[in-house]
């Protein structure tokens, strides 16, 4: 089970846990503000871009190519920016912090 720590854009902080998904459903699933899904998930919009935090981008990865150029069309990203959707829930996630885009 990994416990994932979302930091809204209004700085409140929500801990959620699973054990299997990806972290854009789960932050639907617990009600996170700022991430909406729209997709459901196909990485074909950007309503649930985060930025990890520093520390775990090794351990999360970085975005493929469709990703990469979905979030060339978004502002506010930079070199630690993720589509949540795409970032799968492992065990090796647990303790890991994104901070919320939103819109």
């Amino acid at each position: 089970m990994a416990k994932i720590t979302y930091i809204t854009p209004d700085g409140e902080t929500i801990v959620a846990n699973a054990d299997s998904g990806n972290l854009m459903q789960l932050a639907v699933d617990e009600g996170v503000d700022g991430i909406f899904g729209d997709c459901g998930g196909v990485c074909s919009c950007a309503t649930c871009h985060v930025q990890v935090a520093k520390e775990w981008m090794d351990r999360v990865g970085a975005a493929n190519e469709t990703e990469r150029e979905i979030l060339e069309l978004e502002d506010n990203t930079n070199e630690r920016s993720r589509l949540c959707c795409q970032i799968e829930v492992t065990d090796e996630l647990d303790g890991l912090v994104v901070n919320v885009v939103g819109e």
